[in-house]
């Protein structure tokens, strides 16, 4: 028999899992608004604005108390997804 506080929590985990997903859609459809206005493949990775995020990320994990090498690596994760997704949908004008 499965522990039925285990099972509650897992339904919850599921719910917040649906509403990443709505944000990652949008997430996505600002991606695809700034890919359409990128002129060359180069433009895509921005070591700069990485740095930035990733830098930020951290500082509001640890005010937040959440241990930032999760989401450093969530982060990290997240950005090479998009990254790749850019590369594939790169579009020349």
């Amino acid at each position: 028999m499965k522990n039925k506080n285990i099972i509650k929590v897992r339904k919850k985990l599921d719910k917040l899992d649906d509403k990443l997903l709505v944000i990652f859609k949008k997430r996505t459809l600002l991606v695809n608004k700034i890919l359409s206005s990128k002129t060359y493949k180069n433009q895509i990775v921005d070591k700069k604005r990485i740095k930035i995020i990733l830098k930020r990320i951290k500082k509001k994990s640890q005010k937040n108390k959440i241990d930032p090498k999760i989401t450093l690596k969530i982060w990290k994760s997240i950005i090479a997804a998009y990254i790749d997704y850019e590369f594939r949908n790169f579009k020349r004008k």
